[in-house]
């Protein structure tokens, strides 16, 4: 039985989604999973070492407030991704976290790879899976084009088939032009486009409907308007 899922609008490893990662490593850890979060951070990695390590100290300090082990992967790029050594390393972890950055680099780098099969392995045999940000966007089937009007996007892992994510949408997609949300809409053809507010999530746990976990609200778009859901309601697709 596949595990847990959540798409994060953003808020990986704060202390204000603490609630939440706990409530993943538990669904994980009822399973046999080890009390272990594996930090994924392919989506940083073009950026900077600095930055890096601000990711990893981030989730170093999440972990600690958990009281379970923090793994920090080192998977940047798609030759990082095929090293059966650092593939291993995902193995019986109770959580895995996609976290954010650059949502194209993350899906090309990881989709096929060995990494990524095993990421979704795991997932499959009961570890719980997270994406946050372009994690999260990554997670679908297709990555939304990032600049809207002029982007198709890129094939995305196809952890979830039935939907595309903006995330941070209180903060950056609520203002774009509704043509650009409508040429979206139409792109997004046989799945549905879902907005995450920032510190909000939609998460999908077993034997139970997708349900909206945070502070703010997650939006279901189409063509002439929007229904929103706020923490613990369940969406229907």
């Amino acid at each position: 039985m596949a595990g847990s899922l959540a798409l994060v609008g953003s808020g990986e490893y704060l202390p204000e989604m603490l609630f939440l990662e706990a409530m993943l490593l538990d669904d994980a850890r009822e399973r046999g999973k080890k009390p272990m979060l594996v930090q994924v951070p392919t989506a940083a990695g073009l950026e900077s070492k600095e930055r890096l390590r601000y990711w990893e100290q981030l989730g170093q300090k999440q972990a600690d407030r958990l009281g379970v082990e923090s793994v920090f992967l080192p998977v940047f790029n798609r030759s990082d991704a095929d090293n059966p050594q650092i593939a291993r390393q995902i193995d019986d972890a109770a959580l895995i976290y996609l976290s954010g950055g650059n949502p194209s680099h993350l899906a090309e780098s990881l989709r096929d790879s060995l990494v990524g099969r095993r990421i979704f392995e795991n997932w499959q045999e009961g570890s719980s899976i997270a994406g946050c940000s372009a994690g999260a966007m990554a997670l679908c089937s297709k990555v939304v084009g990032f600049r809207l009007m002029t982007s198709e996007g890129v094939q995305g892992l196809g952890f979830v088939s039935n939907m595309q994510v903006l995330p941070h949408f209180d903060r950056y997609f609520r203002w774009v032009p509704e043509l650009a949300i409508k040429k979206l809409v139409r792109d997004t053809k046989d799945a549905t486009l879902v907005g995450i507010d920032e510190l909000t999530a939609l998460v999908k746990r077993e034997g139970a409907q997708w349900q909206v976990f945070g502070s703010s609200l997650v939006h279901l778009l189409n063509h002439g308007s929007s229904t929103q859901y706020s923490h613990n309601e369940f969406v229907t697709f």
